[in-house]
């Protein structure tokens, strides 16, 4: 059930980015040949309106819109051939084709926050907030919380000691300050997780923070959430907040990728692909609806901002076509351009083996 989940995530959101460029290119005059839900071979044909052919196809894993003059991408139409062709557009028409499936991602991701957000998508907030819940937020790699199982996500309910003495008040800092007081000492710390209860055993070590080794801790990054249902007026604010906060943080962290990856020592472990999100979707699904739409929200925007990598085979990519055209005012050589989409589909492939082997990894793990 999760796979399907996540096949349905991924299609949803795929197809609505191919809807983007389906809309702006019938607005824009261009003729779409085909509009297909799934990856060809072909299983049917829904039927034919508008010119446009409309297809279900055997991979189930997106969709795709294929352009009048896309076959002929490199080739000069001539005469009645160049009507309604993409090649036959302005360049601005061209790059807002592509633009639309990106906005179009950004759209979505919005839309979901807000019904996230309207389902009680968990907030972080201030210490104080009535109401509110302590939250696993992170775990260091190798610390006593890693060891001794914790997860992100993982509501923290009651903190105890050998002697009975327990944690009054669950915040950050008081939970914080409860730990350094106890280092080296065992204490008993009692989670919910997917509606079962757990309580472990931890022992606060020292050096378990690099640049504060004399301090007791966990290893653990803890928050404040709040469940609250917000009236629509509020997730319309709330949605875009949270839509600006994560395309500003995944577009640092691609940046930082490509950095990285110009220099050959970027770090592709904790980049996750299709079989990776079969372990988050499914850690997901147990905290609700909110939960599922926030997360699907987030794969919406990383969609968005991964189509703007200036490789070929990705919208960024041929929007780079775009303006070199408009800046030299003629066409990239058609050996060149094929050279170029068949560099960047062996990157895609080539970086899609090694996700999925990073993802299978954790999972055995």
């Amino acid at each position: 059930m999760t796979a399907l989940l996540v096949i349905l995530i991924l299609v949803v959101l795929i197809v609505g980015h191919e809807l983007g460029h389906f809309v702006a290119a019938k607005l824009l005059g261009v003729r779409v040949v085909e509009f297909g839900i799934g990856y060809p071979p072909r299983a049917f044909k829904l039927g034919r309106w508008g010119g446009t052919e409309y297809t279900i196809n055997w991979l189930p894993f997106g969709g795709f819109v294929r352009l009048y003059g896309e076959e002929h991408e490199h080739e000069e139409l001539k005469g009645r051939q160049r009507w309604h062709s993409i090649m036959s557009a302005p360049l601005w028409a061209q790059a807002a084709i592509l633009v639309a499936g990106v906005a179009m991602n950004v759209a979505i991701g919005w839309g979901l926050y807000v019904a996230g957000f309207m389902n009680g998508l968990p907030t972080s907030v201030a210490e104080g907030t009535p109401g509110a819940h302590l939250v696993v937020n992170g775990v260091l790699p190798g610390s006593p919380a890693d060891a001794a199982g914790f997860e992100t996500g993982d509501e923290i309910i009651a903190v105890t000691d050998a002697s009975g003495s327990s944690l009054l008040t669950l915040t950050p800092s008081a939970m914080v300050a409860y730990v350094e007081d106890h280092g080296g000492q065992k204490i008993d710390i009692t989670y919910i997780r997917k509606d079962a209860t757990s309580t472990v055993p931890v022992i606060p070590a020292h050096a378990v923070l690099a640049d504060q080794s004399g301090r007791p801790a966990l290893g653990v990054a803890l928050a404040l959430v709040s469940e609250t249902h917000i009236d629509f007026w509020g997730a319309l604010r709330e949605a875009s907040l949270r839509t600006g906060d994560i395309l500003s943080q995944v577009g640092s962290g691609i940046l930082g990728l490509l950095h990285d990856a110009l220099f050959w020592h970027a770090d592709l472990s904790e980049v996750v692909g299709p079989v990776g999100l079969i372990s988050i979707v499914d850690q997901t699904a147990g905290y609700g609806a909110g939960q599922i739409l926030g997360l699907a929200a987030f794969i919406s925007l990383n969609l968005a901002i991964v189509n703007l990598i200036p490789i070929p085979a990705f919208d960024g990519g041929r929007l780079l076509f775009v303006a070199y055209e408009a800046l030299t005012r003629r066409r990239i050589p058609s050996l060149v351009a094929q050279t170029l989409n068949l560099i960047g589909f062996a990157l895609i492939i080539v970086l899609m083996v090694v996700v999925t082997y990073h993802d299978i990894v954790h999972l055995l793990g």
